[in-house]
Formats: C-alpha cells, sequence, structure tokens
C-alpha cells in the first residue's frame, strides 16, 4: 500500500487573501473553490485548503522547490518587499540559508503562518 498526504486544511484570518497570496508567490492556478474551501494544488497532488478561522494558530509549511522555481519564487517575495530570513528564529533577515548544499529562505503569509522554500530536504547532505 502506498500512502500519501492529499490535502491538509490552512486556517486563515482571510481565507481569500491567504489562498491567492500562496497560489501567486508560488506561481501556481489560481485558488479554486471545494465547499467552505480555498484549494491551493501543489504538483505532487497535494492540496492546501484554506478555511476562514477568527484565530488561527501559526503553522509552518515548507515547499521543496528546484533551483529555477526557488529564484522565480524568491523575484516574487523581494517584489513584494516581504520580509525574509534565512532561519526560522529570525535572526537573520535579509539573507537566505545554504543547508545541504542548496537555498532555502522563510517569510510570512498574510494569516501569520511562517512559509519557507527550500531546493534540498534537510539532512539530504550537499
Amino acid at each position: 500500500m502506498t500512502i500519501a498526504l492529499n490535502h491538509t486544511i490552512v486556517h486563515s484570518k482571510d481565507q481569500q487573501a491567504a489562498a491567492e497570496f500562496l497560489a501567486q508567490i508560488l506561481g501556481r492556478p489560481a485558488p479554486t473553490r471545494f465547499g467552505p474551501f480555498l484549494v491551493v494544488d501543489l504538483d505532487n497532488g497535494v492540496s492546501l485548503d484554506f478555511l476562514h478561522h477568527d484565530e488561527p494558530e501559526p503553522q509552518h509549511y515548507a515547499f521543496l522547490l528546484s533551483e529555477a522555481e526557488f529564484d522565480e519564487v524568491f523575484g516574487r517575495i523581494r517584489e513584494r518587499g516581504l520580509d525574509y530570513w534565512a532561519d526560522p528564529g529570525r535572526s537573520q533577515p535579509g539573507k537566505i540559508n545554504h543547508h545541504d548544499g542548496g537555498r532555502g529562505v522563510y517569510f510570512p503569509d498574510p494569516s501569520g503562518h511562517f512559509l519557507e522554500i527550500i531546493t534540498r530536504p534537510y539532512g539530504s547532505g550537499g
């Protein structure tokens, strides 16, 4: 039997703004409606299903990208003037990391979730 993550629910103060933000930053198609959810589909068959919540608990979502995709997404982060950090402790503002020979950066979404883009899985060597 193969087990794969299919979707997860992302609680958001402003469901529309959060779903559109993620889709635009990652260069994904516009979110689609499924019942009370706004769904952002990713390439690996997983979706993030955004749902309104008055006080969402901040979560962390990391996205594995190719080097070229990293350049595109990081370009959109900078174009928007978003704060970003090389580390989850936010002690290295305006920098990227090079863990495992790749690149990574952390940035916030409109609901206070901490998003991350990386080009190599942690622990993969490099």
